[in-house]
């Protein structure tokens, strides 16, 4: 009797061990995205000539992962108005009404719900990214992506390199096409630091 209660003991505990890894896998991982290392860059053809290129940031946000079920969520604030180019005369045209026009639109958001593995690495994120007040599909495209333990925090942090690209006709910014390019290739830098 006594050997029959251990053993029903035991596969008592282990189911609910088994409930409580379970319970674990099922809940996604949840991340602050780290604002000395999330960024955003752009690149623009200038008069088919050289590349311009600038830099806004940093970004803020947060994102979720379930590596398991192979889902996630990402939300990302983009502050337009911190756009920076190297060249201070230059940055004040692109904040102005007919180019980025921070003064009525100063944030710009990307928001996705459609991430694709490959195996278990992450090879995009798809969303909706929103910019002067129009809304457009996006595509992320990870050159990279990972995750360590930080040694100073002690908690993961998962971060890469994205990439995508835009007309910027389709968010109602026209000036100088066709002599500076329509395409505009992202490049989002990130790292998030788990919360959970």
């Amino acid at each position: 009797m006594t050997q029959r209660r251990g053993r029903l003991a035991r596969a008592t505990l282990a189911a609910l061990l088994g409930l409580a890894a379970f319970g674990a896998r099922a809940e996604p991982a949840r991340y602050t995205l780290d604002p000395a290392h999330s960024w955003v860059q752009f690149e623009i053809v200038h008069f088919a000539t050289s590349t311009m290129r600038g830099r806004i940031g940093p970004v803020e946000g947060t994102a979720s992962l379930d590596r398991e079920a192979r889902r996630g969520e990402l939300g990302v604030t983009i502050p337009v108005g911190s756009v920076s180019t190297g060249f201070p005369l230059f940055d004040t045209h692109l904040r102005g009404a007919d180019l980025l026009d921070v003064a009525t639109h100063p944030t710009a958001w990307f928001v996705a719900r459609q991430f694709a593995f490959e195996g278990d690495a992450l090879r995009s994120v798809r969303g909706e990214f929103t910019f002067r007040g129009v809304s457009s599909g996006l595509t992320l495209t990870a050159r990279r992506f990972g995750c360590y333990l930080h040694p100073r925090l002690q908690r993961e942090v998962c971060g890469g390199d994205f990439e995508g690209e835009l007309q910027r006709s389709d968010f109602g910014l026209s000036y100088g096409l066709p002599f500076v390019a329509d395409r505009v290739v992202l490049k989002l830098q990130v790292e998030a630091i788990r919360q959970d």
